[in-house]
C-alpha cells in the first residue's frame, strides 16, 4: 500500500463492555459510585495525614503519596467508560488516547516503585529500629518519594516514544474501556514486533526491580520477626506490614499478568476483567486495607471529626 494515500486514524472508539449492554444503567451507577467513593476515601486519608501531627511519620508520608497516586490513576481510567455508559460518548482523540496511556503507565510504574520504597521503610523500622529515626529523615523521604514519581514517568517515556511513531490506518475500534497498550498495538498498521518486545522488557524491568526490593525487604523482616520471643510480640511487629503485603500482592499479581508476559494482547476478555480489578476495584479497596483499618488513622480521624 502507498503510505502517502493512507487515511490515518485521528480518533478511537472505546468498545467498553458490549456483552453487558443490557446492564448499562447498573454498570454506570456502579462505576460512578466506585469512582466517588475512591476519591472520597483517598481525600480523607490525605487530609487526615496532613492535619494530624501524630501521623507525621515516614510511613504515613508514603501512604499519603500512595493515596495521591490512586486518586490520579482512578481519574485517568474511570471517567471515559463513565462517559460511554452515561452519555454514549465513546470516542477519544489520538492525542488523548496517547496521553491517557502515558499517564496510566507512568502512575502504575510509580506505584510499583513507591511500594518498594514502603517495603524498605518497614525493613528499617523493624530490622534497624535504633538507626531508623536518623536514617529515614525527611530529606531522604522526600528524595525517595520524588524518585518513585520520576522513575515512573521515565519508565513510560521509552514506550510512549515508540508508540507515538506507529501508524494507525484503521479500524479504529479499541476493544477496551480505556487506552491500554495491548489493544492499541493490535490496531496499528505498523510492525509492532520490536515495540512489543521492548515493552515486555521494560515492564519486566520495572516490576522485577521493585518486586525484588520488596521481597528482599520482607525476607529480612520475616527473619527478624521470627526471632522475637513470644507470639504476641511477633504479631505486633508483623501487623504493621500485613496491610502493605496485601496491597503488594494484589498490585504485582495483576500487573505481572497484564504487562510482564509475552503476547499479552491475545485474550481481551480476560485482560479487560483484570484491568477492571487493578484500575477500578483495587484503588477502591486499597485505602480500606492500608489506612482506614489502621488504628492510628482511625484515632486521628476521630479526633479531627
Amino acid at each position: 500500500m502507498n503510505h502517502s494515500t493512507e487515511t490515518l486514524v485521528t480518533e478511537f472508539i472505546l468498545l467498553g463492555f458490549p456483552e453487558l449492554c443490557h446492564l448499562r444503567g447498573l454498570l454506570s451507577g456502579l462505576f460512578l459510585t466506585i469512582y466517588l467513593v475512591t476519591i472520597l476515601e483517598n481525600l480523607v486519608i490525605m487530609l487526615t495525614i496532613r492535619a494530624s501531627q501524630q501521623l507525621h511519620t515516614p510511613m504515613y508520608f508514603f501512604l499519603a503519596n500512595l493515596s495521591v497516586l490512586e486518586t490520579l490513576c482512578t481519574s485517568v481510567t474511570i471517567p471515559k467508560p463513565l462517559a460511554g455508559l452515561l452519555a454514549q460518548v465513546r470516542t477519544i482523540s489520538f492525542s488523548g488516547c496517547l496521553t491517557q496511556l502515558c499517564l496510566f503507565l507512568s502512575l502504575g510504574s510509580s506505584e510499583g516503585f513507591l511500594l518498594a520504597t514502603m517495603a524498605c521503610d518497614r525493613y528499617l523500622a523493624i530490622c534497624r529500629p535504633l538507626h531508623y529515626p536518623a536514617t529515614m529523615n525527611w530529606q531522604l523521604c522526600l528524595c525517595l518519594a520524588l524518585s518513585a514519581w520520576l522513575g515512573g514517568f521515565l519508565a513510560s517515556f521509552v514506550s510512549m516514544a515508540l508508540i507515538s511513531r506507529l501508524r494507525f490506518c484503521g479500524p479504529n475500534v479499541l476493544n477496551h474501556f480505556f487506552c491500554d497498550i495491548s489493544p492499541l498495538l493490535q490496531l496499528s498498521c505498523s510492525d509492532t514486533t520490536t515495540i512489543e518486545i521492548l515493552d515486555f522488557v521494560a515492564a519486566l524491568a520495572v516490576l522485577a526491580t521493585s518486586l525484588l526490593v520488596t521481597m528482599v525487604s520482607y525476607a529480612h523482616i520475616l527473619v527478624t520477626v521470627l526471632r522475637i520471643p513470644g507470639w504476641a510480640g511477633r504479631q505486633k511487629a508483623f501487623s504493621t506490614c500485613a496491610s502493605h503485603l496485601v496491597v503488594v500482592a494484589t498490585f504485582y499479581t495483576t500487573t505481572i499478568f497484564m504487562y510482564a508476559r509475552p503476547h499479552a494482547a491475545s485474550s481481551f476478555d480476560i485482560n479487560k476483567l483484570v484491568s477492571v480489578i487493578y484500575s477500578v476495584v483495587t484503588p477502591l479497596l486499597n485505602p480500606i486495607i492500608y489506612c482506614l483499618r489502621n488504628r492510628d488513622v482511625r484515632e486521628a480521624l476521630t479526633k479531627l471529626l
